[in-house]
Parts: C-alpha cells; structure tokens; sequence
C-alpha cells in the first residue's frame, strides 16, 4: 500500500484547523502530521521535512498563506500547496497560482472540495473550485471588452507586502527589521515607499488599505 500523502495545515483559527483535520484524516490517503497558527510558522514547519503537502490559509498574522507559499515554492519547489480561503476573490486566484500553489478551495466548501483538489495537487494537477472558471473568463473577458487584456498587477513587491502586513499588524519598525533579517534603516525606507505609492499619509490608512487587501483581518 502506498502512505498517505502528509498534510500540513496552516490557519490561525484552531476551530477550523481542527474542522479541516477531521476532513483529512477521515481519508485513508491523506494525514496531517503538523498544524501551524501563521504563515511564517509553516514555512519553518515545512522546511524541518516530513511534509508532502502544504495546506495555507491566506489570512494569517505575522506571513499570510500567499507570501508564505511563494517563500515554499522558492525554497521547497517539490512541495504541493493549496491554498484555503473564505476569500471568492479573482485577484487573491492569480496570486495564488503566481506564488506557486496548485490550488484554491473555499472554507465554505472545503468538506465537498479539500479532499478532491489534494488529490489533484498530488497527481501535480491544478484544482479550480466549481463555478470559479466562469467567474474568472468573464473577469476577463470585461477586461478585454475594456481594452486591457492583461492578468490583474501586483500594487506593491513581496517585500513591500510583507512590511505592510507587519506595519499593519502594529509590529514597530525594529520589530520588523529582526522579523524579515533587515535594517531598521531598510523597514523604514520601504514604508515611506510605500506611503508614496499607495497615496496614503500614516499607519492608520496604511492599516485599512491592508485590510482592504485582504492582508490581515479587521
């Protein structure tokens, strides 16, 4: 018999974790053998070994799943990622396949689709959940008809989401610089950055602009 597939799980919500869980280990082809509560928690689960499958949440204090799946997909290329959300969101689809996941389920019908699209990640296949395929091809179309062809732009680099997160979590600029192994002086020319690029004037609109984001919760 062939193992099952080693899941790790990655939310900051342990009711849901453990909801997911049962899901999985209901099945006799796939087994959480790790929970994380934040994305960068995952990412250092993921890379001590053991894991075969990496189920991430894309809300999460500290790294949120998308940031941490495209640190995964750097450092681990042959580790599968799904990405699990509440989050019926095209922008948030592309990001996750640009970061590398194979897949994207939503919380509300992950006992009908979790299963299904591990799977598929596994046989190295991507997992779109029903109904998103229209959703998307007419996102794209009405882009077309408008005249702009292209995928959906990133506003702001990795590292500039990564410091917004932070900023926006009220972490301090020296608690940053220890967190991502920068400068003081790096974190602080990054948030003035991104004050210019983003048209915002402080913490606080930095902070709602993340929410809006969907990079941490209100």
């Amino acid at each position: 018999m062939t193992a099952p597939v080693r899941v790790l799980l990655a939310d900051d919500h342990t009711l849901v974790r453990r909801g997911v869980r049962l899901i999985l280990d209901g099945e006799p082809d796939l087994t959480v053998v790790a929970e994380a509560g934040d994305g960068a928690e995952a990412v250092a689960r993921a890379r001590a070994g053991d894991v075969d499958l990496a189920v991430l949440d894309v809300a999460m204090p500290r790294m949120t799943g998308l940031q941490a799946a495209r640190e995964l997909s750097r450092r681990l290329p042959g580790l599968r990622i799904l990405i699990l959300t509440m989050y019926d969101n095209e922008q948030y689809f592309f990001e996750a396949l640009k970061a590398g996941a194979c897949g994207y389920v939503l919380k509300s019908v992950a006992d009908r689709d979790l299963v299904e699209a591990c799977r598929a990640a596994m046989r190295d296949e991507p997992f779109v959940y029903p109904g998103a395929e229209r959703a998307l091809v007419r996102a794209y179309l009405d882009r077309l008809h408008r005249g702009d062809g292209r995928l959906p732009e990133r506003a702001v680099t990795e590292r500039e989401e990564e410091i917004l997160k932070l900023v926006a979590e009220g972490h301090t600029s020296k608690e940053i610089a220890e967190l991502l192994f920068i400068s003081v002086k790096t974190v602080e020319r990054h948030r003035a950055n991104l004050l210019q690029k983003l048209g915002l004037r402080d913490r606080l609109e930095l902070t709602r602009y993340a929410i809006r984001a969907g990079l941490i919760e209100p």
